[in-house]
């Protein structure tokens, strides 16, 4: 049994508040970190190798290990991804993914959603696999999802905003907020959508379909959205804006207004 203050506990606000008792847990798979201090104290490594003895590849473990220590500056986010890495190279069978992306720690998540989305050939195939992590409840998975898919949403930008399109009106605003975070022009931590940069018009179709959202996790990313797009196209965010102000006038939308003229109006 898993204590409840353990389970009941907020994230730390550093490395040095994190109880050690909590770091066991997450350690061992049992529980999600709770912010991104308990995120960068999780021993991936260690983690990963009870998660082989448990899918019975201990054999494994050599792979990562090696693949780990061979980074320059190794990083946990890197350290992620070259996990999941190895893991795609090591196996395309599904009923280990399926045990994995349902996995109690968020970071065995991670792992699964990497190396996943590299056994993919389309960008329908890419996107049918990876709207489960879009969906996580983990903000750490959700986050990963968009890390993995990026790259090859822009190489195939139009038939990704077809799909995403359709992902607008889900019920879940998670995947609702992805259809926009992972489109963002500039974003953080990841590749600029040069496209989006010079002719963002080619978005109003993702656009239009949340300007009024209620979520404001959703409200949050489509003003993200347009702040990026303002810093080079000023002019276009700040027409489409007035626009919205005018046809549709509700708190959501002004909201994401103020957030996505918030570089304009410096």
């Amino acid at each position: 049994m898993i204590p409840k203050e353990v389970l009941d506990r907020k994230g730390p606000r550093s490395l040095k508040d994190l109880n050690p008792e909590v770091l066991v847990y997450l350690n061992r798979g049992q529980i999600e970190t709770k912010n991104l201090m308990e995120w960068l104290a999780v021993d991936q490594l260690k983690l990963l190798k009870l998660v082989l003895i448990d899918i019975k590849k201990e054999d494994w473990y050599i792979n990562f290990e090696t693949a780990i220590n061979a980074q320059k500056k190794p990083t946990a986010n890197s350290n992620t991804k070259v996990i999941g890495e190895v893991l795609a190279i090591l196996t395309e069978n599904r009923s280990v993914y399926d045990k994995l992306k349902t996995h109690t720690s968020d970071l065995v998540r991670c792992w699964s959603c990497w190396a996943q989305s590299m056994h993919c050939n389309t960008i329908e195939e890419l996107l049918g696999e990876m709207q489960m992590y879009a969906a996580d409840t983990h903000f750490g998975v959700r986050e990963v999802v968009i890390f993995a898919t990026k790259e090859s949403i822009i190489e195939d930008l139009d038939k990704a905003i077809n799909i995403l399109k359709k992902w607008t009106v889900n019920s879940d605003a998670n995947i609702r907020r992805y259809a926009i975070e992972v489109l963002r022009p500039i974003g953080v931590w990841t590749k600029k959508i040069t496209v989006f940069q010079e002719k963002p018009e080619k978005a109003m179709h993702i656009l239009d379909q949340l300007k009024s959202d209620e979520s404001k996790y959703v409200k949050d990313a489509v003003g993200n959205w347009l702040n990026d797009a303002s810093k080079s196209k000023p002019e276009w965010v700040k027409n489409l804006c007035e626009n919205w102000e005018k046809n549709a006038p509700t708190k959501a939308t002004t909201y994401i207004i103020k957030r996505g003229m918030r570089t304009i109006n410096k």
